[in-house]
């Protein structure tokens, strides 16, 4: 009687991600999610405390303007520039639009989602009155 075969086992490492730049890019990438829940977090935290009344609100905003969440809001907003500026740069491969017979160049998929960004941030700064 033979014996049956053992099947292959691939040998697998909890650090595989760091074994290649692109793919430790992604990773830091996908990481940045847990930035953006914690910001959202502050945010609905704060409104919250809007809806608690004015002393609520200031005590809140107070808090905001200490070291601790300057740095936190200071970190974010890297790591979600980070994402968004990578985001973009895939983009192209994830959505690639075809004009004609060809594919439209990647830069220029790329450009639009930077001029929307930029024109949707000076609305933003525009009602904010900055």
């Amino acid at each position: 009687m033979a014996t049956p075969r053992k099947p292959f086992a691939r040998p697998w490492h909890n650090d595989w991600w760091l074994h290649k730049r692109s793919y430790a890019l992604y990773m830091i990438r996908e990481l940045t999610c847990i930035a953006l829940a914690l910001y959202a977090a502050v945010v609905i935290y704060g409104l919250g405390r809007l809806a608690d009344g004015p002393e609520a609100w200031n005590a809140f905003v107070a808090a905001l303007r200490g070291p601790g969440f300057v740095t936190f809001h200071l970190v974010a907003l890297v790591l979600m520039l980070y994402h968004t500026v990578t985001w973009f740069q895939l983009t192209p491969k994830a959505m690639p639009v075809m004009r004609g017979d060809e594919f439209l160049p990647g830069r220029y998929i790329i450009g639009a989602h930077f001029a929307a960004w930029a024109v949707v941030s000076l609305i933003v700064l525009v009602i904010a009155g900055v």
